[in-house]
């Protein structure tokens, strides 16, 4: 059948496919098993054939990957809601890591995450953003591909050399909010922020695969390290929401979603978000089943998230909360006025009295009508319930077959490389000129010296020649004279 065995309360409790685009949370304080949840619903969603993208923050849906085994806890469990034969095994499952260690590198490029969201990233107040929108319009006006950081910061580089000019045209950039964005962009690459920015780009269709038995793949994202930087980590997320959104055609009602993917911690997906991206996120939300794309949700408390969103998850499942604080108190209360009332239930008092492995859930049934609230005991999963070693990480990667598309980093050429290009090309044409400049000199000096030490030389030569012609006339005519004198003499005594 089209559904998903949740667990059993007075009756079995099943999750619709054809209702599994209508969202969902899962909520509770830590250790009351949400995690379970989210393995159920995970496997159950893979064995209809639907794609899982799922966040691993612990380390611990990595389980997903291996079978599970039978143990006391299990066997009791099994037993007290009547399944026999329940076999455990492994799901097809894909490892993801932005920063490429845990799973296959998760990149998109500059562009496709756009200014607003990398500002989000970069921690940039309104101005600065301001100045990224800039760099943005300039990429796009002249060509200049933005794909990496590199790119980014050769396009800040050019508008720092030519700020008066592009003021004048885009928009004041003062130096100040060049200065203090190249200073977040050094942040986020120490932070490794770095690696999720370039080629090759995330395409959708490898997070909507199944495998030859028609089984759903689950894409699990690695987020150990990345929930450490929140502005990442719900940067990312709201990126792929907004890529889903945009990319997919709009599909109506299926009998089962096309995607489904489950944010942990998703509370902060909406932490000190700007309005503008709020509202972005809740549209999102509110259209993106009707492109048979369903969220889930996972976090501690239901007012962790907005109640716009909130009112959008038809499917819940409400684990423990401890009402030890006033905000606890007032969770539970929220918590409990979310539900379709149950007349055997006084949902505010189970809440606070649920065991480790129950939950109170209410799923959408036929005509899309929510069933009332049941106290359910969460079936157990078939997977493993727990980590994986780093040898078994990398025998699930290693039969990957997208290893050979993600795995190598592309540097094509984009901003970075051309205006590098551009500012060798100038110099070689400045030392062409320089040389041409240098060897006319080298004429001008040669002519000039011609014609100061030149018009001496032959001078000279002149001078000379003058010498030697006086000395050759004059000894000439003075022969000459000679000749005359001896004759008068010698001629006048023969007469």
């Amino acid at each position: 059948m089209n559904q998903i065995l949740i667990g059993k309360g007075e009756h079995p409790v099943h999750l619709l496919g054809k209702y599994g685009n209508r969202h969902g949370l899962i909520a509770g304080a830590t250790g009351t098993g949400k995690t379970v949840s989210l393995l159920v619903l995970a496997e159950g969603f893979s064995r209809l054939g639907v794609p899982v993208f799922m966040v691993d923050v612990k380390g611990d849906v990595a389980g997903l990957s291996m079978p599970g085994s039978p143990n006391g806890k299990i066997e009791q469990r099994l037993a007290q809601l009547g399944l026999e034969g329940y076999a455990f095994e492994a799901s097809p499952v894909l490892f993801w890591d932005v920063y490429g260690r845990s799973g296959h590198p998760v990149r998109t490029t500059v562009s496709e995450i756009g200014p607003t969201l990398l500002g989000r990233m970069l921690e940039l107040n309104g101005t600065q953003s301001g100045v990224l929108e800039i760099v943005f319009r300039l990429s796009d006006d002249q060509g200049l591909l933005l794909l990496d950081l590199d790119d980014l910061k050769a396009l800040l580089g050019l508008i720092a050399e030519q700020r008066k000019e592009i003021s004048t045209q885009y928009g004041l950039v003062s130096s100040q909010s060049l200065g203090a964005i190249q200073r977040a962009i050094l942040s986020f690459e120490r932070e490794g922020g770095a690696a999720f920015l370039g080629e090759p780009a995330l395409e959708l269709g490898d997070l909507m695969r199944t495998d030859l038995s028609g089984r759903g793949i689950i894409s699990i994202l690695a987020a150990e390290q990345l929930i450490l930087k929140p502005r990442l980590y719900s940067s990312l997320l709201l990126w792929l929401l907004s890529e889903l959104f945009e990319n997919l055609p709009e599909v109506g009602d299926l009998d089962k979603p096309k995607l489904v993917l489950f944010f942990d911690e998703a509370h902060l997906l909406f932490d000190d978000a700007p309005p503008m991206l709020r509202q972005r996120v809740e549209q999102v939300v509110r259209i993106i089943r009707s492109k048979g794309v369903g969220i889930y949700f996972c976090s501690q408390f239901p007012d962790d998230l907005p109640g716009e969103i909130l009112g959008q998850l038809g499917n819940r499942i409400q684990h423990g909360l401890r009402a030890f604080t006033p905000r606890d108190q007032k969770s539970v209360r929220t918590a409990a006025e979310t539900f379709v009332p149950n007349p055997n239930i006084d949902v505010t008092k189970a809440i606070s009295q649920l065991a480790v492995g129950e939950a109170l859930v209410s799923t959408l049934q036929e005509k899309g009508i929510p069933m009332p609230v049941e106290q359910t005991l969460i079936c157990p999963p078939r997977c493993r319930i727990g980590a994986v070693s780093a040898e078994e990480r990398a025998l699930v990667r290693a039969r990957s077959p997208l290893g050979s598309k993600y795995d190598q980093p592309v540097n094509r050429e984009s901003a970075h490389e051309i205006l590098n290009r551009r500012a060798m090309e100038r110099t070689a044409a400045e030392t062409r000129m320089d040389r041409d400049e240098t060897g006319k000199e080298t004429a001008q000096e040669n002519m000039v010296s011609e014609l100061l030490w030149g018009s001496r030389r032959r001078q000279g030569m002149v001078e000379t020649m003058a010498k030697q012609a006086a000395r050759t006339i004059g000894s000439q005519i003075g022969r000459q004279i000679l000749r005359g004198v001896l004759g008068g003499i010698f001629g006048g005594s023969r007469r």
